[in-house]
């Protein structure tokens, strides 16, 4: 990620008090642990004790040291256990509670930079942090079929809305579990309010739960960082970690794509994402109000000749979901 160093800086710094606020956590419960019991105390200070002197006898070319300690601790990690199992404690109770189990909360896995670290400096690069706060409230647990009908049907698939939802929220969870396994992008289409970005909203969050790099853009914001790139004295350095990012994250959601300023300049840079993103076979959620037929014609037949061989292509509809809540 094209990172100032302050920005770098200030992520470390993060990375940093989770770690003091973790290590404060594991030492006030082993404080606890040990007044309850004094024998957990003995039995730390004993594996200490005996992993420095089996250290010795190896390295002074003892070959019966590294068993032997390994036994020794398989004892003490027992007896440790039997008694915070008495005292109604899990094992894991004096363990790091991390936020990533990856990293470990170092944002970093040997040399290369963890996802959580990836995803971080997403967020702030792109000031995708909000999205955070909105996936709290749009995701599989909050979504529900009550706003579609069951009788009013589509004349091309004869499915009614509630069908065709359903069969698409079936789609979304395919495209996650395969997520890893294959390459496969997603195309919402249909009228305002039925329901497209909350469905994007869904699978980003399931997506980022599982440690997925994930960018989120209107149409208009993707085409504005493009143009602001190639247009206001970026540094060539600066475009291309840029487009790096939107080219390289698992999952980049462009959402409401026609309601930008369509040029030729946006019509080339469309083109130009989707097809680098295929190539590196990085999966795109596109949603749009407009039709096949506008796509095709708005953003020209090769364009659309991607999306249609490469995309799964659903189409909702049903009556604007924003109305019927305030009918309610």
């Amino acid at each position: 990620m094209p990172l100032s160093n302050s920005q770098y800086d200030a992520i470390i710094r993060e990375y940093h008090a989770k770690q003091i606020k973790n290590q404060h956590m594991v030492d006030n419960r082993t404080k606890e642990v040990y007044g309850k019991d004094p024998r957990l105390k003995a039995i730390d200070n004993a594996i200490s004790s005996c992993s420095l002197v089996q250290a010795r006898r190896l390295l002074g070319g003892d070959v019966t040291a590294l068993p032997k300690l390994r036994r020794q601790l398989s004892d003490f990690k027992q007896q440790r256990l039997d008694i915070l199992n008495e005292l109604g404690y899990s094992e894991q109770y004096l363990e790091p509670s991390y936020e990533c189990p990856d990293c470990k909360d170092t944002g970093y896995i040997g040399n290369e930079r963890c996802h959580c670290f990836k995803q971080r400096a997403i967020d702030l690069v792109y000031t995708q942090s909000n999205i955070r706060n909105i996936l709290k409230n749009e995701n599989f647990d909050t979504f529900s079929y009550d706003y579609y009908s069951e009788t009013q049907s589509n004349p091309a698939t004869g499915l009614s809305s509630l069908e065709t939802m359903q069969n698409a929220v079936k789609d979304c969870r395919k495209f996650i579990n395969d997520f890893d396994f294959s390459f496969s992008n997603l195309f919402f289409y249909g009228d305002t309010g039925v329901g497209k970005t909350f469905l994007s909203n869904c699978v980003a969050k399931e997506l980022l739960d599982t440690g997925h790099s994930v960018i989120y853009f209107t149409a208009f914001q993707l085409f504005d960082i493009f143009k602001r790139n190639t247009f206001y004295k970026a540094t060539e350095q600066d475009i291309i970690a840029a487009h790096q990012n939107i080219f390289d994250c698992d999952l980049l959601i462009i959402d409401d794509l026609g309601t930008e300023m369509p040029n030729t300049f946006t019509i080339s840079q469309l083109f130009l994402c989707l097809n680098e993103r295929m190539l590196r076979k990085k999966s795109t959620i596109i949603s749009t109000n407009l039709s096949i037929h506008q796509v095709a014609e708005i953003y020209s037949e090769r364009t659309f000749s991607r999306i249609s061989s490469n995309y799964v292509m659903l189409k909702l509809f049903g009556d604007d979901i924003r109305i019927q809540k305030k009918l309610r």
